[in-house]
């Protein structure tokens, strides 16, 4: 992508400055992405409850559905899972309608940002096809019980949207708990949480 005399790079809380446009992994730290995700709003913020259904609340939400729909996947690929949508830290949360309508730079940049995070942890820079969709999978049943639960979709129209989901709720181990919005030092607590105890279950490099 080419580059202009604009700044490229955004300083988080850490301290590191983050080149947006060629970002190292270097530069990519947990605590600033559970920090940024806590704080962004799935469906543009248009969801019931006192706070905000963020999207690092999504993320667990995904990675449960993924695990619960493919339980003998790996710890990296349960990783993949959880960090799917770690560019958004920088980013935002891009609602699908404005996906539709914006160049493929927007695409390319959030690709860029992703294989920075997943170098960063000791993952492949890029998902296999089939563990690709296992997460897409994972992500239409989230967005389906997002939009069902919180957004004011009916059934109807969400499975004409996201897809039949493959698991009911009740199938989801502490869904009730998953899906009421969280406060967002909880939803921080709890992605790291959940990075943590997955980190654990990779082999020792």
């Amino acid at each position: 992508m080419a580059r202009t005399n604009a700044r490229a790079w955004q300083r988080m809380l850490s301290g590191r400055r983050l080149d947006i446009l060629d970002p190292s992994p270097v530069d990519v730290e947990l605590t600033d992405i559970a920090h940024g995700l806590a704080r962004v709003a799935r469906w543009n913020g248009q969801t019931t409850g006192d706070y905000p259904f963020s999207v690092a609340q999504h993320s667990v939400l995904v990675f449960e559905l993924f695990r619960a729909g493919n339980p003998d996947c790996t710890a990296h690929s349960q990783m993949q899972a959880l960090l799917h949508d770690a560019p958004e830290y920088v980013m935002g949360d891009i609602i699908s309608p404005f996906k539709a309508v914006m160049g493929g730079n927007y695409k390319d940049i959030e690709n860029r940002l992703l294989s920075a995070i997943y170098l960063r942890f000791s993952l492949p820079a890029t998902v296999s096809a089939a563990v690709r969709k296992q997460m897409k999978r994972a992500d239409q049943e989230a967005a389906y019980f997002e939009a069902t639960h919180l957004a004011g979709f009916d059934p109807d129209e969400a499975i004409k949207l996201f897809g039949e989901p493959g698991h009911a709720a009740f199938e989801v181990e502490q869904f009730d708990r998953l899906i009421q919005p969280w406060p967002t030092r909880q939803a921080y607590d709890r992605f790291i949480a959940t990075f943590e105890s997955i980190n654990a279950l990779v082999p020792a490099r």
